[in-house]
């Protein structure tokens, strides 16, 4: 045998051994269920094997009996979580009778009964019950009682999704619970930055689709969505640019003397037929040039309640971006440059990006700002 199938048969041996381990550690813990999974497991793999065949048939019985109590005890509690209850107990069993029923060796040590009847009856019991709930809370016409009906709907969907009217439940009343905000489009009077603007509104509207991330019953809408719907919203956002300023060119020079760091090779002589070469320190005028581009803007928010007309916060969020280029120049000895000076004497002076990616730029930090704070503003609604 080589070591290669010795190793496998030894690894095959401690995940047995570990099994049973496990096994047997939820039995002693009284982890009825899980103890039953892990020897059916191993029984599916092993169907000799003893020890799960023991850990089986003690945590089978105990198992559902664990839950029929539950079961018994759960049913005097009130209507609703009565039934979430009953339906959570049917379904363990019922994965305990599967864990033994899909196991050949374990249909014969353990004696296992379906509860599919009861599950289904509890369920459609519950889903009643949230319904019913549900439609109470829909008909007071309130928005914090839309908001628990519209949570009660969602369980009946999540239980059948096919259930009565459950769809057209869901839509009424979530559109009674949310909170309807309106943001207006980016004000740019410039032609020559439309472009850039149009992609900074796009990135604030997917941010506010994707609304999960503030609150779930806050939407927000596009005018022409609120126009479309005939909605009356209860915020209204303006957001406009109060300044911003792109392309700001300054250009710095700084003209220094460099000396190099050890003495270099600065001729020969020959004297009396014998060649002298002479070393001495050299240096050169190091021209530096250093190219910024600035641009910068300040957005304002402005949150207007829609029904009295009233101003009720304010903000403005800032951004900057700098673009930089630099390079060199010198006169003199080279020797006398440092490799980093000799590498900006080779580079050139480059393009600026357009003045549609440099608002694209400046406002990102503005996108970041303003969203962290939608979000924290709306977390409460």
């Amino acid at each position: 045998m080589n070591k290669l199938s010795s190793l496998c048969i030894l690894l095959a041996f401690f995940a047995v051994v570990s099994g049973c381990h496990s096994a047997k550690k939820s039995l002693k813990r009284g982890d009825y269920d899980d103890s039953v999974f892990r020897a059916a497991d191993k029984l599916k793999s092993n169907p000799a094997h003893s020890a799960s065949m023991e850990i089986l048939k003690q945590a089978f019985p105990s198992a559902v009996a664990q839950h029929l109590d539950d079961i018994s005890k759960n049913d005097s509690e009130p209507e609703l979580p009565k039934w979430e209850l009953l339906l959570s107990s049917y379904q363990k069993l019922n994965k305990l009778y599967n864990a033994v029923n899909l196991c050949a060796p374990c249909v014969y040590l353990v004696s296992a009964k379906n509860y599919f009847e009861e599950e289904r009856n509890s369920r459609q019991k519950l889903v009643e019950v949230h319904y019913s709930e549900g439609a109470k809370l829909l008909a007071k016409g309130e928005r914090s009682a839309a908001r628990i009906a519209y949570e009660h709907f969602e369980r009946v969907q999540e239980l059948n999704p096919n259930y009565n009217d459950i769809e057209k439940r869901l839509e009424t009343s979530y559109s009674i619970a949310s909170f309807k905000v309106v943001v207006e489009q980016v004000a740019v009077t410039s032609k020559a930055y439309q472009l850039s603007n149009a992609n900074f509104q796009d990135r604030i509207d997917d941010f506010l689709k994707d609304n999960h991330r503030l609150n779930k019953f806050v939407r927000f809408y596009t005018p022409d969505e609120a126009t479309n719907n005939k909605l009356t919203p209860d915020h209204v956002i303006t957001l406009q640019f109060d300044d911003f300023v792109v392309g700001q060119t300054l250009i710095e020079k700084n003209t220094e003397t460099v000396v190099s760091k050890d003495s270099v090779k600065i001729g020969e002589k020959v004297v009396n037929r014998n060649k002298i070469t002479f070393y001495d320190k050299v240096s050169a005028k190091l021209t530096k040039t250093r190219k910024t581009i600035h641009s910068s803007g300040l957005l304002d928010m402005r949150v207007v309640d829609f029904n009295t007309k009233r101003q009720i916060n304010q903000e403005k969020f800032s951004g900057e971006y700098d673009w930089v280029c630099e390079w060199a120049s010198f006169n003199g000895d080279e020797r006398a440059l440092s490799p980093f000076q000799i590498r900006m004497c080779k580079s050139q002076e480059l393009l600026p990006p357009d003045a549609q990616q440099l608002f694209a730029e400046f406002s990102k930090p503005i996108f970041d700002r303003l969203t962290d704070r939608l979000m924290d503003y709306y977390s409460k609604y």
